[in-house]
């Protein structure tokens, strides 16, 4: 007999390859938060993960640095899922994971940026270790993950827990080289505030935005990749979607967001969480 359960749980693991990361740790190691962190309560809902997964790609792609990026060092063409595959991992290796794999974990994505540099159109050179990209790809995640995680997950969170959140991934990103990193939910409405005029969309924004979000070949996942993409760009803040040229109708938000706390529930299930 087919037990249900187990096999949506391998199939969900597989489309962000968490099941891929070596999460034992030693006894007496918590690794960089520990169980009792706002990160691990955060990072532990999958749903909401990937919702906010998805919408943080969109926002980091509106950064003509970032953007850059993906559009020269990355197959985003024929492997559309393979950022938010990765993302996902490194999330995964650096909040439940072992000390010595977190570090490790960040030590293998500074040697990655340290290839990743080139000349956007206007002949602006770039370099994934630039500090203050680093921090915008930091901020665009944490914002999402936690907006997602309110709506879908724990709307009653407090206050001092999203603040201490917020805080407390503040050090991944300073690991790998980030600077003037928000560590409060209004230094993060004041970063945006500050670089939203940077912020832009082309037909290379366009493009990228639309290979991540085109549906994938398993069917049996389309759905539900369907669903996590609308509510990713509902979860859009309203000047992105701007940006984007994305949003959905007001008549169809509720419902989006109820199908969304549906399959929250679901994959929880699955997951046993």
């Amino acid at each position: 007999m087919i037990d249900v359960r187990a096999a949506l749980a391998t199939r969900v693991r597989a489309l962000v390859g968490s099941g891929e990361v070596d999460l034992t740790r030693p006894p007496g190691d918590d690794g960089l938060f520990g169980p009792d962190s706002a990160a691990w309560r955060v990072h532990g809902d999958f749903s909401a993960m990937m919702i906010g997964g998805i919408s943080a790609l969109l926002l980091q792609m509106l950064h003509p640095l970032a953007l850059a990026g993906v559009w020269d060092h990355s197959g985003f063409r024929d492997d559309r899922h393979g950022r938010l595959k990765r993302t996902a991992r490194f999330i995964a290796a650096t909040t439940f994971g072992s000390t010595a794999t977190a570090e490790a974990s960040i030590a293998q994505v500074r040697r990655i940026h340290d290839r990743v540099m080139g000349t956007l159109p206007d002949g602006t050179p770039y370099t994934a270790n630039d500090p203050a990209l680093l921090t915008c790809v930091h901020v665009a995640e944490v914002d999402s993950f936690l907006r997602a995680y309110l709506r879908y997950r724990d709307p009653r969170m407090s206050v001092a827990d999203q603040e201490r959140y917020v805080a407390e991934t503040a050090m991944v990103a300073e690991a790998l080289g980030a600077t003037d990193v928000p560590r409060s939910r209004a230094e993060i409405e004041a970063y945006f505030a500050r670089i939203r005029p940077e912020l832009r969309a082309d037909h290379r924004t366009r493009e990228v935005a639309a290979a991540l979000l085109a549906p994938g070949d398993d069917k049996a996942t389309t759905s539900a990749m369907n669903l996590a993409v609308a509510a990713a760009i509902d979860l859009l803040p309203p000047w992105a979607q701007a940006l984007h040229g994305r949003s959905l109708p007001a008549f169809a938000r509720p419902a989006v967001r109820m199908s969304a706390n549906g399959m929250g529930g679901v994959l929880r299930w699955a997951l046993k969480r």
